[in-house]
């Protein structure tokens, strides 16, 4: 049974949060990014977060095989108790476990940050994301019809949310 560690993220970890980040970007399973990231604007971003909005990263025998994180939904006070969250995992270590651990913590820093709900979109073909979120508990509330272009086709995503206050 692998052991992962999870962690608050650290500088040193931006090189490697855009390369598990450009996985996700390049497999079109998880983002409508098209852009690759640098490691020196995941720098930029990581460093720019408050701390409501943490970046947590999971290790496995010392390596970073994923990351998560807590982002702003909407920047109105109204939604100040909502995040939006990314979890994004290696490509060598999706289905083993290390999604699961890294969404369990974010919803426990959730909960201890006092926000009221979590939400999302995924694709509709990312079994894997949609299955992790149902163990969690999200539920589907809808789809955004033609959300994005990617490989210039428009693609649906599919919107989910979990109360974390109860």
């Amino acid at each position: 049974m692998m052991v992962v560690n999870l962690r608050p993220a650290r500088p040193a970890d931006a090189p490697t949060i855009a390369e598990i980040y450009n996985q996700g970007i390049e497999d079109r399973e998880a983002t409508l990014e098209t852009e690759r990231r640098s490691a020196e604007e995941r720098l930029r971003w990581l460093t720019g977060r408050d701390s409501k909005h943490p970046v947590i990263v999971a290790e496995v025998e010392g390596v970073v095989t994923g990351w998560g994180s807590l982002n702003v939904f909407n920047s109105r006070p109204a939604y100040d108790h909502v995040a939006d969250f990314s979890v994004y995992v290696g490509r060598g270590y999706r289905g083993k476990g290390v999604g699961s651990a890294l969404l369990r913590e974010l919803l426990g820093i959730a909960h201890e940050l006092g926000y009221h709900k979590l939400v999302l979109t995924a694709f509709p073909w990312n079994r894997g994301g949609l299955a992790l979120y149902g163990k969690f508990g999200f539920r589907v509330v809808g789809t955004y019809r033609e959300q994005g272009r990617l490989d210039g086709k428009w693609v649906d995503t599919i919107l989910m949310e979990k109360i974390v206050d109860r």
